[in-house]
């Protein structure tokens, strides 16, 4: 699993910031990133220099095999806030759609598809 993370311009990027950002993010999706080909996350400062409650912004935009991009966002007072709050809601919102995916496959009446047929010599 790939993890590009890009901050705003108020956002000072440096390697502890993203190293603390990879740990989170590798964290709460380890379970399921078999399944993740790559995780953007887009950190910003609503506010810029002025401080404000919730004015710290993470999105997490993660594309799943075969399927389209997943995007969860989340407002918080700081950083390590904020990227923790999207990468819970981002692990929950993969879980439930692969639960829904597996649970469409087995409850699928429909013959499976033609393929090579084995035969016993």
């Amino acid at each position: 699993m790939q993890i590009q993370i890009n901050t705003d311009r108020n956002i000072e990027a440096h390697e502890a910031l993203s190293a603390q950002v990879r740990g989170v993010v590798q964290s709460a999706l380890s379970r399921i990133s078999d399944h993740i080909t790559r995780v953007e996350v887009h950190l910003s400062d609503e506010n810029s220099q002025k401080s404000g409650q919730n004015d710290k912004r993470c999105l997490l935009e993660a594309r799943l095999e075969g399927r389209q991009p997943i995007a969860v966002t989340h407002q918080a007072a700081t950083l390590e806030q904020a990227v923790d709050g999207a990468a819970d809601k981002l692990s929950r919102m993969i879980d439930s759609t692969l639960g829904r995916l597996r649970e469409q496959r087995s409850s699928r009446t429909d013959p499976p598809p033609p393929g090579p047929e084995l035969t016993e010599e």
